[in-house]
């Protein structure tokens, strides 16, 4: 058996084992941070701090948009400084003002200290997927990287655990308050890695030979344009359906489907889950079939799941039974992004490319919450989630036809 196959994480050398736990670290505890604002929308707005699905769509969409800017800035840096370094400045970022959240008194207080979290909430991915994908060899890149996506999943599963502990224990005015002081935890995990975690070697060999930096606007040349704009356009689909039903799906449950607050900690538990096991799929499918059509094939599944899933007013056990593949499908081609994204630009410029890409993704993906929030005060949730998330899977499968293949690429210095 190759290291594609099965063995591929005992075949990975020390220092490539540390990066992917400080990878898969960073982005667990993203997730947990991020999903802990979205469980908590239906109490928010039970003890007035929000007073609307609009308002709570708002702040998702002001944390996407800064986390766009954010992931964009860390990239352009982590070409400069480090991806190591930038690593662990993202991470403290957002764990400080997720605490901060916990103190504010009125809306417009939560909007600013979600926006300003949101800087480090984008910068993480970026510079984590570079470190991950410039450190690992080829032949099992995709896997690597993929897998780290699967912490989404594991902070995801942390996030509703300590929510269904919070709102049992204490009255839901407290409650909220903890479950964001909570959020500073990850800030822990800087220690480890500015301890353990070295810059990857090419970054290295390239910084030491290189007097002069490019600037970060070379991803828009004659020769990387293309790319870059099909790229951006595809993370704008991958972001996009992810954030407009996740954000609104703990929401979705209680006003559609009439869940306690037990219930909904039970049927996310399965939808974590079977994103757990997307993901891992995810990075499976995408070192086996190709980057291109892995993405494809996970953005047409997740079309046929998730909009009957949203739509029509299933029976309890159907719905139940379908909740594991709904968080399967909407999670597995995210494994994918990271090793295409890194395969795409030279490594002078591939903090700028990878990090614009994803970001500018998530910067137009920010606006789904809010249209979702809108539409479902007009309309259903229900409704306006299938809406904007079938738009964004149609739009991901068709960029990823325009994008070539690069499946076992070897990661390159300077391009002309």
């Amino acid at each position: 058996m190759t290291a594609t196959d099965g063995r591929w994480y005992g075949s990975m050398s020390p220092r490539e084992r540390r990066t992917f736990w400080a990878c898969f670290g960073g982005w667990a505890t993203d997730a947990m941070d991020v999903q802990i604002y979205s469980l908590l929308i239906p109490t928010l707005i039970s003890v007035g701090l929000l007073v609307s699905n609009a308002q709570a769509g708002l702040i998702g969409t002001v944390t996407l948009l800064c986390s766009a800017v954010g992931g964009w800035a860390a990239g352009v840096l982590s070409d400069r400084f480090g991806r190591a370094l930038l690593l662990q400045v993202t991470v403290a970022w957002f764990s400080v003002f997720t605490l901060l959240c916990a103190f504010a008194q009125d809306f417009t207080q939560l909007l600013v200290f979600r926006g300003l979290m949101g800087f480090g909430f984008g910068g993480e991915w970026a510079v984590g997927a570079i470190l991950m994908g410039e450190t690992v060899r080829a032949q099992f890149r995709g896997r690597a990287v993929g897998t780290v996506q699967s912490g989404w999943a594991v902070g995801w599963g942390i996030a509703v655990g300590l929510f269904v502990l919070t709102q049992s224990l204490l009255p839901p005015e407290t409650a909220w308050r903890v479950l964001f002081a909570l959020g500073v935890l990850p800030a822990l995990g800087v220690f480890w890695i500015r301890r353990h975690v070295p810059e990857p070697d090419v970054f290295v060999r390239h910084t030491d030979r290189s007097a002069d930096r490019p600037s970060f606007l070379g991803i828009f040349r004659p020769g990387l344009l293309r790319t870059t704009v099909v790229c951006g356009l595809l993370c704008t689909g991958a972001q996009g359906g992810y954030y407009a039903l996740t954000t609104f799906l703990p929401q979705f449950l209680r006003s559609a489907r009439g869940l306690d607050v037990l219930g909904i900690g039970g049927t996310l538990l399965l939808v974590i889950v079977g994103a757990l096991t997307g993901y891992l799929f995810g990075a499976w499918l995408t070192d086996r079939l190709g980057r291109r059509p892995a993405i494809i094939v996970c953005a047409v599944a997740a079309f046929v799941i998730v909009l009957p899933m949203t739509l029509f007013n299933l029976p309890t056990a159907v719905f139940t039974v379908l909740a594991l593949p709904l968080g399967f499908v909407a999670s597995a081609y995210f494994s994918g992004l990271g090793a295409l994204l890194t395969e795409q630009y030279p490594t002078e410029l591939r903090g700028s490319g990878q990090g614009f890409c994803y970001n500018f993704g998530r910067g137009l993906g920010a606006l789904f919450p809010l249209f979702v929030g809108l539409l479902a005060d007009a309309l259903s949730i229900g409704v306006a989630i299938a809406v904007f998330a079938g738009l964004a899977y149609l739009v991901m499968a068709l960029c990823a036809l325009l994008l070539p293949e690069t499946r076992g690429a070897e990661l390159t210095g300077a391009t002309s």
